[in-house]
């Protein structure tokens, strides 16, 4: 995904930015490794990075780690 401009979504990767929007996820780590959607592992094992590196989404706070959506994770789903 690209930093300079709106970066281009899957309908994958809306769905997981819904499921973080509704605080359904967890995460191994600061990076979103290993992505937990209503407590099931999520088949595509870099959605999470892929998201996270992209700056739409973030996790902190104690284990496990609830991601949650940055503000332009928050706009770009309000556009999409």
């Amino acid at each position: 995904m690209s930093t300079t401009g709106l970066p281009r979504l899957s309908g994958r990767d809306r769905a997981v930015l819904h499921a973080i929007a509704a605080d359904r996820c967890t995460v191994a780590d600061d990076t979103c490794h290993s992505l937990t959607i209503d407590g099931l592992c999520f088949c595509e094992q870099f959605a999470g990075v892929r998201l996270a590196d992209a700056g739409l989404v973030e996790a902190s706070g104690p284990a496990p780690l609830r991601p949650h959506l940055t503000d332009a994770g928050r706009s770009l789903l309000a556009a999409a």
